[in-house]
C-alpha cells in the first residue's frame, strides 16, 4: 500500500493521543509512516509506541537545529521527504504548531490545505466544522495530494473510545537535514515549560468541565475543578470567565482558545455565545447547567439542567462518589 506521513506530536519523550488517532487513521488511507523532528536522542523513547499503532517506518529527523529555530526548519525538512516519498496523503495535529507547518508545507509544494478535519474518508474527503462552528461541510484537496490537519480527539473509532493498536514492527530510518538561510530566520532564545498538574491536557482529554461567567469568581472555580477530578478530566473556562479573571487565559475553550472535542463536555455557568460553541460544539456528548432556561448552550446540549449550579453539582460530586 502506499505511503502514509503522520507528523508526530510529542512532548517530554512521550507521544501524544493526536498522533495515535491520526496513526489509526492513516491505516484506512495506506501505509502509515511517523515523522519526528526534535533533537538529538528525541526518537527512541517513541519508536515502540510508534510501532504499537501501526507505523512501519520511522522518519527520525534529529538535530539541534530543530529546537533552536521556529518551525521554518521543519517545514522545509517535511517538504523535502514529500517530494522523495511522494505520499498519497500527510496529516498532522491541528495544534498551533502542525498548522503552522501545514501551511508551510503547502506553499512549498504549491499543495492545497484542509485544516481542523473531524473526519476524513479513504478518498481524502474530508469532514470540516468551518464559520464558528455554524456548518459542517465536506471537503477535497483540488490540487496536489491530501494535506490536512486533524481535531484532537475527532477521528476515534467507534465504539471503542480510543486510537486502536496495530503493531507494524517500525523500521527507523534517519532523515538528512539541510536547511537553507531562509529557515533560520526565527530563532528559539527563551523557554519557560509550563507546570504539568495531575490533569489531562485540554486539547486531548476525553472530559472536559468548563466553567463560564455563571461560576461567579475564580474561588468557586474550585467546583469545577473537583468535578472535572472526579471524572479524571480536565478544566477549561469561557472567554467570559477568562476575561473577568476567574481562571488562566491557556485554558480558554473558544474561537480565540482551544479546540476540544472529548467524548464527554461539561458546561456549568456558561451561556453557550457562538464564540464558544465554536470550540467545542464537536463533542460527542454535552451537558449543560444554567439558571437561564434560554441560554443558546441549551440548544446544543444532549442533556441540559435548569438550575443553580451550585446546587446542582455537589450534588453530582456526591453521586459519582457513591459509585467510586
Amino acid at each position: 500500500m502506499a505511503e502514509v506521513l503522520v507528523v508526530v506530536e510529542h512532548s517530554g519523550g512521550e507521544v501524544k493521543k493526536v498522533t495515535l488517532e491520526m496513526l489509526t487513521l492513516a491505516r484506512e488511507l495506506g501505509t502509515p509512516s511517523a515523522v519526528v523532528f526534535g533533537g538529538p536522542g528525541v526518537v527512541g523513547p517513541l519508536v515502540g509506541k510508534l510501532s504499537q499503532y501501526g507505523a512501519s517506518t520511522v522518519y527520525a529527523g534529529e538535530d539541534a537545529l530543530f529546537e533552536e529555530y521556529l518551525v521554518a526548519p521543519k517545514a522545509a525538512v517535511l517538504a523535502d521527504l514529500v517530494r522523495s516519498t511522494s505520499p498519497v496523503a500527510v496529516l498532522l495535529g491541528s495544534t498551533q504548531e502542525g498548522k503552522e507547518i501545514a501551511g508551510r508545507l503547502a506553499v512549498k509544494l504549491d499543495n492545497g490545505l484542509l485544516t481542523d478535519v473531524t473526519g476524513l474518508d479513504g478518498d481524502g474527503t474530508a469532514t470540516q466544522v468551518i464559520f464558528a462552528g455554524s456548518v459542517i461541510v465536506k471537503s477535497r484537496v483540488t490540487r496536489g495530494l491530501p494535506l490536512v490537519t486533524v481535531r484532537p480527539n475527532s477521528l476515534t473509532p467507534t465504539p471503542t473510545p480510543t486510537p486502536a493498536p496495530a503493531s507494524a514492527g517500525a523500521q527507523v530510518t534517519p532523515l538528512q537535514v539541510s536547511v537553507d538561510d531562509t529557515a533560520r530566520l526565527a530563532r528559539v532564545v527563551e523557554r519557560k515549560v509550563e507546570p504539568k498538574g495531575a490533569r489531562p491536557e485540554l486539547t486531548e482529554a476525553s472530559v472536559v468541565v468548563s466553567g463560564g461567567r455563571g461560576v461567579g469568581s475564580g474561588d468557586n472555580f474550585k467546583l469545577v475543578e473537583e468535578l472535572a477530578d472526579l471524572l479524571g478530566g480536565a478544566v477549561g473556562a469561557s472567554r467570559a470567565a477568562v476575561d473577568s479573571g476567574f481562571y488562566p487565559h491557556q485554558y480558554q475553550v473558544g474561537q480565540t482558545g482551544k479546540t476540544v472535542s472529548p467524548q464527554l463536555y461539561v458546561a456549568l455557568g456558561i451561556s453557550g455565545a457562538i464564540q464558544h460553541r465554536a470550540g467545542m460544539q464537536t463533542s460527542k456528548t454535552i451537558i449543560a447547567v444554567n439558571k437561564d432556561a434560554e441560554a443558546p448552550i441549551f440548544e446544543l446540549a444532549d442533556y441540559g439542567i435548569i438550575g443553580d449550579l451550585f446546587k446542582v453539582v455537589p450534588q453530582a460530586a456526591e453521586e459519582i462518589r457513591k459509585r467510586k
